[in-house]
């Protein structure tokens, strides 16, 4: 009797898998696909993952290696998700070792077991509750003088009786420590969570903080134990449409303006899927919404919800992800890299903020979370939601062929109207450090009124140049074809692509003048210029530099919603999904970066940026006034989304990109290459190209080479190669025959080569 062949799918950069026999002869259990298996690999060893077991090799059998050892008892992977990643490694052109294995959670590649972490509730004990009790006046007083998360947590516990760890975490993102020091102090402990029976949504106090305290959304709705907010027709029609679609794939568009409720919609119809004893999977872009998502999410469903982001420890993120594999998890709430997470019982998949950048991966494995959710989606037979108050074209475009259910909500929640939108022209008007007259003028009204206001620039430090008036010198990174920015409170000069810093000069290396000047103007030339203009404005910075510090942004939010500042200022950090029900004044200093940009979607990318961020204005009882700074006011992007609206900009660029043959109307891959020589690069280019082109096909045409954008970064010299084909079909079957072509050839192996299928920036 001939012994099975195992195919496994091994982590390397080669695409294909490879076969090996059982450990011995008549090996039992059998092995089936799914199971971790540690086979032997070039000199060492290595774990892959068996992703099919056939009765012959196309090698020959006595040349095949056997196995070490077989690590699981049963599948690891179930064939949902096998079959998941084996079409997004074909898609997407990357190699399958390294899709199956580098999508699972870093110990088991290193072969740990899939355990879960108990789950445990807190409680305070009665220690707790006097030492609390005599805490005078406020958090940080009393026996938490020098405490005061101790405090904010142990108060959690009291208001509800128990509180899970995610809700802790919702609650401050430094929580571990302290609650270890609660935990020492005998002022609370932990008791076991007794697992929730399938199909139940808990409606009494045992969910203790976790359904009593009451959060804020995104939206502006508040949600709790007291009651949920009442929808409003639009919202009841979106619920109903999405809950008569459970157990069918349909795929929507949820079109809902800033503030309308979107994720309250969410959990209605989360809500029925976990009735049903199904699963609700929840991508979102960004990992600083996690937690005022995770704190609404908690406070409404009461069943178990998990997190998984790369924020998590290697230990936490292998819990998430062992129970939605167990289907212990009933709701699972992640960002780009939970779209490969296992689910026992899929019922509902949410991608909130469809249109964001983060949900496609831009280096190593460039997949998309949100096309493979859609995917995942059609294999379960379920429900999927792209939600956005500023959908991509894509999603328009699948709109208006019919591929796609259009759902729309084109009211504030709560009976906030929407921002007044005045252009602001720059051309010939006092304009210093990004501030105009206007500006300065609405800004004194906010803070007499006792309101706020967000400055948006999407440029972080002090200056992005650094220039000798004399001679003309400019500061420029030494690795990139970039200007170093000024970091005026660090005393740097930092390249923002390749991490470059140094020390500024106070004279020029050129002509050594003295005379150098800062030029234009980021978020700390901003703040800065605020606070010396009006007397007692309280600025706050949100960007990567002022929130870089574990538990910062949280610090930042914090004090806003406590009203200890006036003005943000910000990056896109802003846009961000934040509900600030204070701020009446958005300001857009600079909405002509994304005009002229040299990538085509660049307008698509600003029109929903300018949307997103002036959405934060005016979301609480009182209206708000957004103001466009622009030198450019008669530019047809700006004066129909003033004008016309989001809607009518799409059916425009959707115009264009038909005449100019652009997705989503034909398909693209971007080959690109980088080395440290000029002459590397464009060589295999070249061959790339002679290749595509001795094996021509009637739909497909190659452009380039060409340089990058950005020709050299950290040090190495970048070019591309575009493919452009007139459908997604035809592109398919062009690349897997070349890029096997591509691999043979002597000038890859002297540079460092990706295939990027449907990429998203063109730089």
């Amino acid at each position: 009797m001939t012994e099975p062949v195992l195919q496994v799918a091994v982590p390397a950069p080669v695409r294909r898998r490879f076969d090996y026999l059982p450990p011995r002869p008549g090996w039992t259990p059998p092995v089936r696909p799914g199971m971790r298996i540690r086979v032997p690999f070039g000199r060492t060893s290595a774990i892959g993952v068996v992703v099919g077991v056939a009765a012959t090799s196309a090698v020959d059998v006595a040349r095949l290696r056997r196995a070490r050892e077989v690590i699981d008892t049963e599948p690891l992977l179930d064939p949902a998700t096998l079959k998941l990643l084996a079409w997004a490694s074909g898609y997407f052109q990357h190699p399958i070792g390294d899709v199956v294995t580098g999508t699972l959670p870093r110990l088991l590649r290193l072969g740990h077991a899939p355990e879960a972490r108990r789950s445990v509730r807190y409680v305070a004990t009665a220690a707790g509750e006097r030492a609390f009790a005599e805490t005078p006046g406020r958090e940080g007083a009393g026996a938490f003088a020098r405490a005061p998360v101790q405090a904010r947590l142990l108060g959690l516990m009291l208001a509800g009786g128990s509180v899970s760890e995610a809700a802790l975490a919702a609650e401050h993102r430094e929580w571990r420590r302290p609650l270890r020091a609660l935990v020492a102090k005998g002022l609370a402990e932990p008791r076991d969570d007794p697992p929730r029976a399938v199909g139940t949504v808990a409606r009494d106090g045992a969910a203790g903080a976790d359904a009593k305290a009451g959060v804020t959304g995104k939206d502006g709705t508040t949600s709790g134990a007291a009651g949920r907010p009442e929808l409003n027709a639009d919202q009841q029609c979106t619920v109903d449409a999405l809950r008569a679609s459970l157990g069918t794939f349909r795929p929507f568009v949820l079109e809902g303006v800033t503030g309308s409720g979107k994720t309250e919609v969410y959990l209605r119809v989360i809500e029925q899927v976990v009735a049903c004893g199904r699963q609700a999977l929840v991508l979102i872009p960004e990992i600083g919404l996690t937690p005022q998502l995770l704190a609404r999410f908690q406070a409404r469903l009461s069943c178990r919800v998990e997190v998984l982001h790369s924020g998590l420890s290697d230990g936490e993120r292998l819990s998430a992800w062992t129970h939605a594999r167990n289907g212990t998890a009933d709701v699972l709430v992640g960002t780009r890299s939970a779209v490969f997470a296992p689910l026992a019982r899929p019922g509902l998949f949410i991608v909130d903020e469809e249109h964001d950048l983060s949900f496609k991966q831009q280096d190593g494995f460039r997949y998309s979370a949100r096309d493979l959710a859609v995917v995942r989606a059609r294999d379960a037979g379920a429900p999927i939601v792209l939600g956005s108050a500023t959908p991509s074209l894509e999603a328009i475009d699948n709109v208006r062929r019919g591929r796609y259910h259009h759902l729309v909500l084109p009211r504030r929640a709560g009976g906030a109207s929407p921002p007044r939108i005045d252009v602001v022209d720059l051309r010939s008007r006092p304009f210093d450090n990004g501030l105009c007259d206007v500006l300065i003028e609405a800004v004194e009204e906010v803070k007499a009124r006792s309101e706020q206001a967000l400055l948006f620039i999407n440029r972080r430090g002090y200056a992005p140049r650094l220039l000798c008036h004399a001679c003309g010198w400019v500061a420029d990174c030494g690795r990139c074809d970039a200007h170093l920015v000024l970091h005026h409170a660090d005393g740097r000069l930092r390249c923002h692509h390749c991490g470059a810093e140094r020390t500024p000069t106070a004279e020029c290396t050129e002509c050594g003048s003295r005379d150098m000047r800062h030029l234009g103007f980021g978020t700390e030339r901003v703040a800065g210029a605020l606070e010396s203009r009006i007397e007692g404005l309280r600025v706050a910075r949100m960007d990567r530099d002022a929130t870089r510090r574990r538990g910062a942004l949280e610090a930042v939010l914090g004090r806003v919603h406590a009203g200890d500042v006036d003005v943000v200022v910000g990056t896109q950090m802003l846009a961000k999904g934040h509900h600030f029900p204070n701020v009446t004044l958005v300001a857009i200093l600079d909405a002509d970066g994304g005009l002229f940009g040299i990538d085509f979607r660049a307008t698509e990318r600003m029109a929903q940026l300018l949307l997103q961020v002036a959405g934060r204005a005016g979301r609480g009882d009182r209206p708000g006034r957004v103001l466009l700074q622009t030198h450019h006011p008669n530019h047809p992007l700006l004066r129909t989304l003033v004008l016309d609206g989001y809607r009518k900009f799409c059916e425009d660029a959707l115009d264009e990109r038909r005449r100019t043959r652009l997705p989503p109307y034909t398909s693209l891959a971007l080959v690109r290459a980088e080395a440290l020589q000029r002459d590397a690069t464009q060589s295999f280019l070249r061959d790339a190209g002679a290749c595509a082109r001795a094996r021509p096909h009637p739909r497909v045409s190659v452009l380039g080479p060409a340089p990058s954008p950005m020709e050299r970064r950290a040090g190495r010299y970048r070019a591309q190669l575009l493919v452009d084909a007139a459908s997604r079909t035809a592109l398919q079957r062009f690349l897997p025959g070349w890029i096997a072509e591509l691999e043979a050839l002597p000038s890859a192996r002297k540079v460092r080569w990706s295939v990027d299928v449907d990429p998203q920036e063109m730089v």
